[in-house]
């Protein structure tokens, strides 16, 4: 216990006061009452506590790191002030027919209402970039007939199988850029076509699932078959989800598209927790013009038609797709038509909004 400049006494209680003046920027109330402040240390005029987050890719920490210091250092006698951050990413409960993942916090399916819009490369990176943020990231590839993403985090190889403590028959996922990946592509040869039918695809899918040694997760992010066929509605009808994100272009035909994708997982009761605009528009790299080749506005619109938030507008670039055919996924790149820092706020959003659903329903 230190003492401050008035002689009062340096102690958790006062540390906790102050801190009780910072709110929770998202979720509101302040983050005592919260019980986000954990495991305060007073050593002479150093201060040190521990902030518990909803998330590891909060994108408003260094918000809360600056408010909650600068609320420290208003008691008088404060030296340093130290702070550390953890995050309890709550399970989601999901619909009560459904068997959760076991070690899976959340299950966030990434969906198309047509293919040829990006919906792989927005998974992908937003997988890549909560990962970057700390999370514990799994990627399972559930375009069975199309499976992209081994190319696209430049995986290869095959997945180890074992046997858990109660007998059954495991996978051990394959990593790339520090997320956990299963795909289809691991288990056949790279010129065979996936000739299978429904149920077929239904019990590998399920495998997928519950078969593998996914845990820790913070986030599994499903890259979902496009459409609204048997396969993506049974997967939509029997995940765990904690919602879905939906992918499109702004063009009307692709928009048009997107609602029959987003009215499927009405249907059966999973959030839609935002809209991605994938090719939104063209930064010429000579003369810095823009132009929308695609048109332009689709996705807000259908934001405002639905309240449905617009996660991100993420521009066409040569080096996102550079970086998906080449293993190297965007997020990762320096180059300016990677739009890196895109796929970053769109991660630490799409964090934010499942946070902000789990403080609605608890």
């Amino acid at each position: 216990m230190g003492l401050s400049s008035d002689g009062a006494p340096l102690t958790e209680q006062r540390v906790l006061a102050a801190l009780s003046q910072v709110q929770e920027p998202e979720l509101g109330g302040d983050i005592v009452a919260r019980r986000m402040v954990k495991a305060v240390q007073i050593d002479g005029t150093s201060v040190s506590f521990t902030i518990e987050l909803t998330t590891p890719a909060c994108p408003l920490k260094d918000q809360i790191r600056a408010e909650a210091e600068a609320a420290v250092r208003t008691l008088p006698g404060v030296g340093t002030v130290s702070i550390e951050f953890t995050a309890n990413t709550r399970r989601h409960a999901g619909i009560p027919e459904q068997a959760p993942i076991p070690g899976v916090a959340n299950v966030i399916a990434v969906a198309a209402g047509k293919g040829g819009v990006g919906k792989s490369t927005v998974a992908v990176n937003l997988a890549v970039a909560l990962a970057q943020q700390g999370a514990q990231v799994g990627l399972l590839d559930a375009d069975v007939f199309g499976p992209s993403l081994p190319l696209m985090l430049g995986v290869r190889g095959q997945p180890t199988a074992f046997q858990n403590e109660q007998g059954e028959a495991m996978m051990e996922p394959l990593v790339g850029h520090g997320v956990k990946l299963i795909s289809v592509g691991f288990l056949i040869e790279e010129r065979t076509p996936v000739i299978w039918r429904g149920p077929m695809v239904s019990q590998l899918l399920r495998q997928f699932l519950y078969n593998v040694a996914w845990a820790p997760l913070d986030y599994l992010i499903i890259d979902m078959p496009p459409g609204t066929g048997d396969i993506a509605l049974t997967l939509a009808q029997s995940l765990p989800l904690t919602g879905a994100v939906i992918v499109t272009t702004p063009q009307a035909i692709a928009t048009a598209d997107v609602i029959k994708a987003m009215e499927m997982f009405k249907q059966v009761n999973v959030p839609l927790l935002g809209i991605v605009e994938n090719m939104a528009y063209f930064i010429a790299p000579d003369t810095g013009n823009r132009y929308d080749i695609f048109g332009s506005g689709g996705a807000a619109r259908l934001s405002a038609q639905l309240e449905v938030p617009l996660l991100g507008q993420i521009p066409l670039g040569i080096a996102v797709r550079e970086g998906g055919d080449a293993g190297a996924p965007a997020v990762i790149s320096a180059a300016p038509d990677a739009y890196a820092e895109v796929f970053r706020q769109m991660a630490g959003q799409l964090a934010a909004r499942i946070s902000v659903l789990k403080f609605v329903a608890a």
